[in-house]
């Protein structure tokens, strides 16, 4: 299993000083989340800069405007010739939205028969990302195939992989085992975004929120699961001290590691 660190989760940090921290903690590589970094630059040339940093192992399609990016389906598809044109494995997506009224998007994806085939060009996996329940008095998830059972039905027909994010399946769920293993079953997955949640708040780092992280840790190495598990935290989690920051995450990762190890 090939751990790896969001670039999400030390955002306010420049790229390249993410992927430095990244290499000196000892992850095998990053995430790399399409940002306002990849505006009005040669993306492949930032792309092949930091990978002489890290390894790449995959990379996260925008989930924000961008200049000269397009929209959801221009953007994504841009991620995918990125990626195969650097080795990069795996991309994954947001689905659409409907209260963003994302309405060209979601009409969009119901068209594709064989995302493999017709998004990764069969070079590169691609994967939707299960998203999150928010409000704090009436709990909704504002993006479509919300259930569990729809979005294991829809990347099954529509051969599509998929990204599991514990926070999110959390905050609906905070006993989401079940749930996790319903996915598992499936087959599909190939990344995992690992965090916790707790009090409303998402991306927590294990053991500030309330998920059972370490028993879904010991469940992933019971399955064998030899995919990539993704650590994506929020950066208010970090002080701005580079070596605190080092030395934390180099903690999680020896967390990440012993609870995944074979006994």
């Amino acid at each position: 299993m090939r751990i790896s660190l969001s670039t999400g989760t030390l955002f306010t940090f420049p790229l390249g000083k993410v992927m430095r921290i990244a290499r000196e903690a000892g992850f095998d590589g990053v995430e790399l989340i399409i940002n306002q970094d990849f505006q009005k630059v040669n993306c492949r040339k930032l792309i092949e800069e930091l990978t002489e940093i890290l390894p790449i192992n995959s990379i996260h399609a925008p989930f924000m405007p961008l200049d000269g990016w397009g929209g959801p389906v221009d953007s994504l598809e841009r991620c995918v010739e990125l990626a195969a044109g650097a080795g990069i494995p795996l991309v994954n997506f947001h689905p659409p939205s409907w209260m963003g009224c994302e309405i060209g998007f979601w009409r969009w994806l119901y068209r594709v028969m064989d995302f493999q085939k017709e998004v990764g060009r069969e070079t590169v996996i691609v994967t939707l990302e299960n998203m999150p329940w928010v409000g704090t008095r009436f709990r909704v998830n504002p993006h479509i195939l919300s259930s569990t059972e729809k979005l294991i039905e829809f990347i099954q027909e529509r051969n599509l992989y998929m990204t599991f994010d514990t926070t999110h399946m959390g905050s609906g769920k905070a006993n989401f085992i079940n749930d996790f293993y319903h996915c598992y079953n499936s087959g599909r997955i190939r990344n995992i975004h690992f965090s916790d949640y707790g009090h409303g708040r998402e991306h927590l780092v294990p053991g500030r929120g309330i998920l059972p992280l370490t028993r879904f840790l010991n469940h992933l190495r019971s399955t064998d699961y030899a995919e990539t598990l993704t650590l994506e935290l929020s950066p208010e989690e970090f002080p701005r001290d580079e070596r605190i920051i080092i030395g934390s995450l180099r903690e999680i990762l020896q967390y990440l590691r012993r609870e995944t190890s074979p006994a």
